[in-house]
């Protein structure tokens, strides 16, 4: 796949997760729940290429299980919702739950991961922050590097789009053995949340 064909394939992926917010209702559901809804991650960069995923953080205060289920029961009401798994992280330092919901669009699924974040603790805007900031130093040729590595890495390859990120932008790699390389190492680190 040559790099204007990265581009196609991208700008249409890009152009069907907006059609894929819309139309299931997730964004809304919500909304109507008195949450702020951020899109983060790879669509909010311009970096979806080929992994069919959506990154939303809501927030609200007081979260409770029984609040975030009911917003993710609403959500399930949708015939085209294959599947939702929960994460529940309320008693940990991050104070959120997180909803994998699997979203049938097109004859494709789309994972749609929200993560349902208290208000005013320490990771409200963080990755909204982290999104903008790799926008922003991010050179065009570090941009189609990106996007090249992630259209070569093949289906179901565990690589964190963070890794493609930092490995890119803060290393200089360019190549999908070096990505590799690179990610094993950095495993073996303690986990950090990267910001350029």
């Amino acid at each position: 796949m040559n790099q204007n064909q990265i581009y196609l394939l991208a700008e249409a992926n890009s152009k069907e997760a907006a059609e894929v917010l819309a139309a299931s209702g997730i964004l809304q559901a919500w909304e109507r729940a008195g949450c702020r809804v951020n899109l983060v991650g790879s669509l909010r960069m311009g970096l979806l290429v080929r992994h069919l995923d959506i990154d939303l953080h809501v927030y609200s205060l007081g979260i409770t299980e029984a609040m975030s289920f009911a917003v993710a029961a609403e959500i399930a009401a949708n015939p085209d919702i294959t599947e939702i798994k929960c994460i529940n992280g309320l008693h940990t330092d991050e104070h959120c739950i997180a909803w994998p919901f699997f979203y049938r669009h097109r004859g494709r699924i789309w994972q749609i991961d929200v993560i349902h974040i208290e208000e005013e603790s320490e990771y409200d805007g963080y990755f909204e922050r982290m999104a903008d900031r790799i926008v922003e130093v991010m050179t065009s040729e570090q941009r189609d590097t990106i996007l090249r590595l992630k259209a070569e890495t093949p289906d179901g390859e565990d690589i964190h789009g963070v890794e493609y990120y930092e490995a890119v932008i803060a290393d200089g790699i360019t190549t999908l053995p070096a990505l590799r390389d690179w990610v094993s190492r950095h495993r073996q680190g303690e986990v950090k949340y990267w910001i350029p």
